[in-house]
């Protein structure tokens, strides 16, 4: 934004307002501060929301974390049980 108004020197600057004062008059101009003032918070809010979908998207798409691997006696202990749980319900 800064570059755009970077060939502006204090006059033409002044200039500027003036002819924005003549042209809405001042009564015109809170209001449309106001509305410039909200155009810009809801298109904050747009692009903080679109930014959090974008991110949830991500990590839903990521690959799950590996599972930790179970030490053999602790291994065998589950199968086990499955086993024997599988058995009893027949």
């Amino acid at each position: 934004m800064n570059m755009m108004f970077a060939w502006l020197n204090g006059w033409e600057i002044l200039l500027i307002l003036a002819a924005i004062l003549i042209l809405f008059g001042a009564k015109k101009l809170p209001e449309l501060a106001r509305g410039l003032g909200q155009g810009i918070r809801e298109f904050k809010k747009s692009t903080r929301e679109v930014q959090e979908e974008l991110e949830s998207a991500i990590d839903m798409d990521a690959p799950p974390p590996t599972p930790k691997k179970l030490p053999p006696e602790t291994h065998a202990r589950t199968t086990e049980s499955a086993v024997h749980s599988s058995e009893s319900k027949a």
